[in-house]
């Protein structure tokens, strides 16, 4: 078996910690219906760092009296937007910063656009079925 070096160990306390603290609840919140029947579910944007490092300061092998170890962590839990589901529809609400750029923008749409064809393909399969017969 290998030996381990304490800041091997250090690290991987300080990963299972921030683990911890960020998790999908943490960036998909629970959902909270209200007494109207709408369903509102946040969303948030998370970003998390970490540095470390150290250095081994004895000339013997194997001495781990002489180490040193530091550590800076950070955690950004920002919310972004809800979700709202109402009467089987579904809402994205922006509470962010406005998109900056074109794709940012399109990325924002993409929902609604997404809805807008969904309904104009099934009114286009309801015509063509509507002929048929």
């Amino acid at each position: 078996m290998e030996d381990r070096h304490p800041i091997g160990d250090m690290v991987e306390t300080v990963m299972e910690k921030l683990k911890g603290m960020v998790d999908v609840n943490t960036i998909v919140g629970a959902a909270i219906t209200t007494v109207d029947g709408i369903t509102i579910i946040p969303v948030c944007k998370v970003n998390f760092a970490l540095g470390t490092g150290g250095g081994d300061f004895s000339k013997k092998p194997n001495n781990d009296n002489n180490f040193a170890f530091g550590n800076a962590s950070g955690v950004t839990i920002t919310p972004v937007s809800f979700l709202v589901v109402k009467d089987g529809n579904i809402r994205l609400l922006n509470i962010s910063t406005p998109a900056s750029g074109t794709l940012d923008r399109l990325v924002e749409l993409l929902p609604e656009v997404v809805d807008k064809l969904s309904d104009m393909i099934g009114k286009r399969k309801e015509e063509s079925d509507f002929e048929e017969e």
